[in-house]
């Protein structure tokens, strides 16, 4: 329902719509793993593992 909102307020005929969409996607899927996912992996202990005590 969001996406749909947004989709029909981009400025132009179809092709520029969806061009600029999958721009806008692209974008935060850079911001994402460039900028929060690092930070978001500093504040987790997703990282830490076990495994290797446990083969000694």
């Amino acid at each position: 329902m969001m996406y749909a909102w947004i989709f029909r307020h981009l400025p132009g005929p179809l092709w520029v719509r969806i061009l600029t969409a999958i721009a806008l996607l692209a974008g935060a899927l850079v911001l994402m793993v460039r900028y929060l996912f690092p930070w978001l992996s500093d504040l987790t202990t997703f990282t830490d593992t076990t495994i290797g005590l446990l083969l000694t």
